[in-house]
């Protein structure tokens, strides 16, 4: 220790880092933070915490309409943007402060400028000063993409500035079909927002289920969402304070504000990486590591999101923790990627966790289906025209459920128990034998008895 000012250099004060931090500190490691910008990173600053509060304030508008159905009879209501905007900002403030306090509470120390590598084991802050560090985590995170240069490029907004609009907009155009670009799409819809979604692809949702694309992609246009597939934004042009979005399919569409959800890429951009010979993943462009979280450079780790592996918060957490304890602790732990649950706080919600159909028919010789869509309780009085999707994919020869799928109100909550399940190896049998909680929407889990579907594998016949 005597050559290094401190055991472990922490790039980045996102939750990722956060977790490394302190449980390195409470491991006896001398520890240093460096965060740039603000402490909690994408998810608390302008991800996750913040989108759920839009996500949650967006829904009192279809609360009010379907309380008629149960007898209420409301005023007309107000909405005002502005007062949502700042009434988050205290709550990032907060959550801020919170993360500031529970790293200095653990012992470690963070410095508020930026980090950049000199060698292998040394840091220069912004403020000039050097720090050497037996060993260094890179928690960067990630930051939208804008995809290829287009005319007009400069006009576009990313979900950063979606959390700081000044006024909500009438009409806004959002290309992309992955989570961020649906989770908005339903925000300004539940808002009033006239609003209108671009994908390049077939339909939304790449790399979900296929009956969980459609279902979503149905029930958003159900709640006045426009869809169009098969198309990108080539060109932006401004009047004003509007724009004409023109599309590849050759129409074009006016609104207030046009964003781009069209993915996000790893923060590894002038850290000097290089001068540590820390080597970059070609197929992800994030850095490359091993099971351990562990660059090509033997002292240097990295997770999050800047390695590009799986880009969700609790994955971040559960890999610093895991560094902290193999490094620091004298614990080897390997983080296990299988079995991640997710959701996209869409309207409806997804939740999912394990294989999607697509998946377990490639992997698996025998693949059932349990797939069921119904009303739910609630639509019956509200009148609301509204569906649940309900699916299980289950491994036709050792009976294990190998995925759920679920679209509906609170799927996220219901697919959290449900990973707890997956991740134990629970059988179709085991989801049977469990009683039926009514009524729920969730009991549907358990008392789907037939196969939708049975799909057998024929082997191959020999020459």
């Amino acid at each position: 220790m005597a050559d290094y000012d401190v055991d472990l250099f922490v790039i980045g004060g996102g939750s990722g880092g956060v977790r490394a931090a302190r449980i390195a500190a409470g491991h006896g490691a001398k520890v240093m933070v460096a965060e740039e910008y603000r402490m909690g990173g994408t998810c608390v600053i302008r991800g996750c915490v913040p989108k759920k509060l839009f996500v949650i304030g967006s829904h009192v508008h279809q609360e009010i309409e379907d309380a008629a159905g149960f007898g209420w009879t409301i005023p007309q209501v107000s909405f005002d943007w502005p007062t949502l905007v700042a009434n988050k900002d205290k709550e990032i403030a907060r959550l801020e402060a919170a993360y500031t306090t529970n790293v200095e509470k653990s012992g470690a120390h963070i410095a508020k400028t930026r980090a950049v590598f000199e060698d292998a084991h040394t840091l220069r802050l912004a403020t000039g000063e050097t720090v050497k560090a037996n060993y260094v985590l890179i928690a960067t995170g990630g930051a939208p993409n804008h995809g290829p240069e287009i005319p007009g490029i400069e006009h576009v907004i990313s979900s950063n500035e979606a959390f700081h609009l000044a006024e909500l907009p009438r009409r806004i155009v959002i290309q992309g079909g992955g989570y961020i670009a649906l989770e908005f799409a339903g925000i300004f819809a539940g808002f009033g927002s006239d609003v209108t979604v671009i994908y390049r692809g077939d339909n939304i949702l790449r790399g979900f289920d296929e009956d969980v694309r459609e279902h979503v992609r149905s029930e958003m246009e159900k709640r006045g969402i426009t869809i169009l597939t098969g198309c990108t934004v080539t060109k932006v042009d401004r009047h004003g304070k509007e724009f004409t979005t023109h599309l590849s399919n050759g129409s074009s569409l006016a609104s207030e504000k046009v964003m781009f959800a069209i993915g996000r890429h790893p923060n590894v951009a002038n850290l000097g990486l290089e001068k540590a010979g820390v080597a970059i993943n070609p197929n992800n462009g994030g850095i490359a590591v091993d099971a351990w979280s562990k660059s090509s450079v033997s002292n240097i780790y990295a997770i999050g999101d800047v390695t590009h592996r799986h880009n969700l918060t609790p994955v971040a957490i559960r890999e610093g923790h895991a560094f902290a304890d193999t490094v620091f602790g004298k614990r080897p732990v390997q983080v296990d990627h299988s079995n991640i649950p997710t959701a996209v706080f869409s309207q409806p919600e997804v939740g999912m966790v394990g294989l999607t159909e697509a998946e377990a028919r490639a992997q698996f010789s025998h693949v059932d289906i349990y797939k069921t869509s119904f009303r739910p309780i609630k639509a019956t009085m509200s009148g609301r025209d509204t569906r649940v999707l309900m699916k299980l994919v289950v491994d036709g020869v050792s009976d294990r459920v190998l995925g759920c799928h679920i679209v509906g109100d609170c799927a996220a909550e219901t697919i959290q128990a449900v990973a707890i399940a997956v991740k134990m190896k629970a059988t179709k049998a085991d989801f049977d034998a469990t009683f039926a909680l009514h009524p729920t929407a969730a009991e549907e889990l358990v008392t789907m008895r037939t196969p939708t579907v049975r799909y057998v594998r024929q082997a191959a016949v020999a020459p």
